[in-house]
């Protein structure tokens, strides 16, 4: 149960952050999660938002470069060694894990924590054989 996250391209120059927001903004759309990567020169804002279209046609519009990718959005528990217990599902099968961000929510007593693994499929089928709670887009709207 993958979901679909955008990647902004921004330069790493005052004010280009708030540009993307306030792009996002005026187009009513919500944003669910966020991380930022920076590098000197430019940094990658990565978002799980109420509207994919709508938020890539607004952003394209407004000058930016935005790609949609594949994420797995898993409920963790919010406890000491929470997240390593789900990261040793990976370690198990041999999957390699290329980033991940997290945020808490009122609405629950988990951790909410977003993956991009190299091997989307296989992660997939190793959390569901390991009964780790993985979330689509309806229960990442409720957060």
């Amino acid at each position: 149960m993958a979901v679909k996250q955008i990647s902004i391209f921004v330069e790493n120059k005052e004010g280009r952050i708030k540009k993307a927001i306030d792009t996002l903004a005026k187009e009513n759309i919500n944003i669910r999660a966020l991380s930022i990567a920076d590098t000197t020169k430019y940094g990658i804002l990565r978002l799980i938002v109420s509207d994919n279209e709508k938020a890539i046609e607004a952003l394209e519009k407004d000058g930016f470069i935005v790609k949609e990718n594949e994420v797995i959005i898993l409920a963790v528990p919010d406890e000491p060694n929470g997240l390593n217990s789900t990261l040793e599902v990976f370690d198990e099968k041999g999957i390699n894990l290329e980033y991940l961000y997290a945020f808490v929510s009122n609405k629950t007593d988990e951790a909410i924590v977003v993956m991009r693994l190299e091997n989307m499929e296989k992660a997939i089928e190793a959390l569901g054989e390991s009964n780790v709670k993985i979330l689509d887009e309806n229960d990442i709207k409720d957060l």
